[in-house]
C-alpha cells in the first residue's frame, strides 16, 4: 500500500469512527427504560399503569410485548400474544382501553398492502375478543396503521395509504368509514406516501389525527363526523404517533422530532412550545405517558437492546 493509500485509509477509518462514536455517546446519556427483546423493530410503546408495564409492538415479528417494571431488576421483554390468525402481518399501533380491561392492536401486511384489521385482547388472560379485517386483495390500496379509542368502545384506524379512518364498534363491527377531501391537502404523491397517521381520542368528543407527509394535524368530530385543519404554528412534518399528555398539551412524536403542541380553544387552533431531538439513528414512532412524564418508542434498536427513552423537552423560546 502506498503512503497515499494509507493516509486515505487512516482518514476514512477516523471519519467513519467519529460518528460512531458519537452515537454511543448519545445512547449512553439517554434517559429512560432499556430492556432486552428479540427483534431489531418496535412499532408503539404504551404505558399500562394498572399493571406496571409498557406494551410494546414488535413491528415486522406481529407479536405484542410486555415489558414489567421492577425494582433492580434487568427488563426484559415477554411475548404476550401472538395470532396465527394475522401470521405473517406486521403488528402496528396499539391502544389500551383501560375502561374495558383490553388491547386494541393494528395489524398490516406493510410491504403487500394486502391485508389490514385489527383486534382486540384481553388485558389479563390475552385471549382473543374481536378481529376484523378492514381491508383485503382485490379492494382498496390501504395500510392500517395506528388505533385510538373512544368512551364508548369505539375503535378508529388510520389508513395510510388512501387517508381515511375506519370506525370499528365496541364487538369488531365495521360501523363506518370516515372519508374527507379535507384529509388531502397536497394532491402530489409525495405529499401522500405516509399519509393519515397518529390519532388519538380527545375526552370532549373528537379525534386528532396527524398527516405525516404534510404536517397537517386534523380534527374529527366523531359525531358529525366533520374534518377541520387545526391551524398549527410551527411544522409537525414526519409527525408519527400521538399522545395526549393533557386536554391542552398534544405530544407528537416523529422521525425528525418529539414535539409538544399547545391549544387554548378546543384545538381549532394550535402553537408547538417545546421539542426534543433524541436518538435521530433509532427513528422515534410513538409517544406514552408514565407518571406524568413522556417516554418514546423507537422503531430500530440493536438486535437484544431496546430503549424507551424519557423526553426532555427544551422550551422553544429559550432556543
Amino acid at each position: 500500500m502506498s503512503r497515499r493509500c494509507g493516509r486515505t485509509a487512516a482518514l476514512l477509518l477516523l471519519l467513519t469512527a467519529i460518528p460512531i462514536a458519537l452515537i454511543f455517546s448519545i445512547e449512553r446519556s439517554a434517559s429512560g427504560y432499556k430492556y432486552s427483546g428479540g427483534g431489531w423493530f418496535h412499532e408503539c410503546a404504551k404505558w399500562d399503569a394498572s399493571a406496571d408495564r409498557f406494551l410494546v409492538s414488535t413491528f415486522t415479528s406481529g407479536t405484542i410485548g410486555e415489558i414489567t417494571i421492577g425494582a433492580g431488576s434487568e427488563l426484559e421483554e415477554k411475548t404476550v400474544v401472538s395470532d396465527v390468525d394475522v401470521a405473517g402481518n406486521w403488528s402496528l399501533g396499539i391502544a389500551i382501553d383501560r375502561r374495558r380491561n383490553r388491547l386494541l392492536v393494528v395489524y398490516a401486511d406493510v410491504l403487500g398492502l394486502t391485508y389490514g384489521g385489527v383486534a382486540a385482547y384481553d388485558l389479563r388472560s390475552w385471549e382473543r375478543r374481536f378481529l376484523i379485517q378492514l381491508a383485503g386483495k382485490g379492494g382498496e390500496k390501504s395500510f392500517a396503521d395506528d388505533v385510538a379509542v373512544d368512551e364508548d368502545g369505539n375503535a378508529y384506524i388510520t389508513d395510510a395509504k388512501a387517508n381515511k379512518i375506519w370506525k370499528v364498534g365496541l364487538n369488531g363491527e365495521l360501523l363506518s368509514v370516515i372519508r374527507s377531501d379535507v384529509f388531502v391537502q397536497r394532491k402530489e404523491w409525495f405529499y401522500n406516501f405516509v399519509g393519515l397517521n397518529g390519532i388519538v381520542y380527545h375526552p370532549n368528543g373528537y379525534l386528532l389525527v396527524i398527516h405525516t407527509a404534510t404536517g397537517h394535524l386534523f380534527k374529527v368530530d366523531i359525531a358529525t363526523e366533520n374534518v377541520t385543519v387545526v391551524n398549527v404554528k410551527g411544522s409537525l412534518f414526519m409527525g408519527d404517533g400521538l399522545e395526549l399528555l393533557s386536554p391542552t398539551k398534544l405530544v407528537v412524536a416523529g422521525s425528525l422530532f418529539t414535539k409538544l403542541v399547545e391549544s387554548t380553544d378546543e384545538w381549532n387552533t394550535a402553537f408547538t412550545t417545546a421539542r426534543y431531538i433524541g436518538l435521530l439513528h433509532r427513528i422515534v414512532s410513538s409517544a406514552t405517558v408514565k407518571d406524568g412524564k413522556v417516554y418514546l418508542n423507537h422503531i430500530i434498536s440493536r438486535k437484544s437492546s431496546h430503549l424507551i427513552a424519557e423526553a426532555n423537552f427544551t422550551p422553544l423560546n429559550s432556543i
